[in-house]
């Protein structure tokens, strides 16, 4: 014959399986460090803002919409007022940005210590 048989090669290779592996390792490394994570982030920050709004925020809808919130209605919904006297309800998961935000409300406590110190100073 003129064709010399070929022999298939031992199996022993496992530094090479690790080798072939490594840049799927390393991309998808990457991946979350460039992708993954910062939409992480940002989501939760995304749901800690729509937690956090109260009557008096200055908000904008998905739609574009921008209003003040006139009453908070329960955790899935809010009363956006958008003109004076028109006011509509919002899910809270359309709203996508709070322009400004109001003071939180001071508690008793707060106002007594207050009253204290204005007494004090007098």
């Amino acid at each position: 014959m003129l064709i010399s048989p070929a022999y298939a090669q031992g199996a022993g290779g496992g530094a090479d399986m690790l080798t072939s592996f490594l840049p799927l390792i390393l991309i998808f490394v990457v991946f979350y460090f460039l992708l993954i994570r910062p939409q992480q982030k940002k989501q939760k920050q995304h749901k800690e803002m729509l937690a956090a709004i109260r009557r008096g925020d200055k908000i904008v809808t998905a739609g574009g919409i921008i209003g003040t919130v006139a009453k908070v209605i329960g955790d899935d919904e809010v009363s956006v007022e958008i003109a004076e006297g028109v006011k509509v309800k919002v899910a809270r998961g359309m709203i996508s940005a709070v322009l400004s935000k109001t003071e939180p409300a001071k508690s008793s406590a707060d106002d007594k210590d207050d009253e204290e110190e204005e007494i004090k100073k007098d």
